[in-house]
């Protein structure tokens, strides 16, 4: 199913999820929230637990969130790309028409050099 869901969306580096959030683009970390706590998160990232991905950006459901918009760029990311090329897949069969996510998810994204974020206080 992931080696499906990599054929039907598009991956990006790290460098490339830079360039499109620094555009504006809706980057969305779909990890678990102990995942997120331990390692971090991509700065300027908006936090979906692949759960929720379903409901979430679905603007038809009752607890949609506003940032989810169907015509806007989608990154997203998990720890190793498994799970984010298939949310990403989730998403386009949603609707959503400019989907996309982090090749090697955190792990690629730390070996390439680039810093996360860890939630203050707590």
């Amino acid at each position: 199913m992931v080696a499906e869901a990599r054929q039907r969306v598009r991956e990006l580096t790290p460098a490339e999820v830079v360039a499109a959030r620094d555009r504006g683009v809706l980057l969305v970390d779909i990890r678990e929230p102990d995942e997120r706590e331990a390692t971090g998160f991509i700065p300027g990232a908006v936090f979906a637990p692949r759960g929720m991905l379903e409901f979430w950006p679905d603007p038809t459901y009752p607890a949609h969130r506003e940032e989810f918009d169907p015509s806007a760029p989608v990154v997203l990311y998990c720890a190793s790309g498994g799970r984010s090329a298939l949310a990403a897949a989730v998403l386009a069969d949603l609707g959503y028409r400019d989907v996309s996510h982090l090749e090697g998810g955190i792990n690629c994204w730390l070996d390439d050099g680039f810093a996360l974020e860890h939630e203050r206080g707590g």
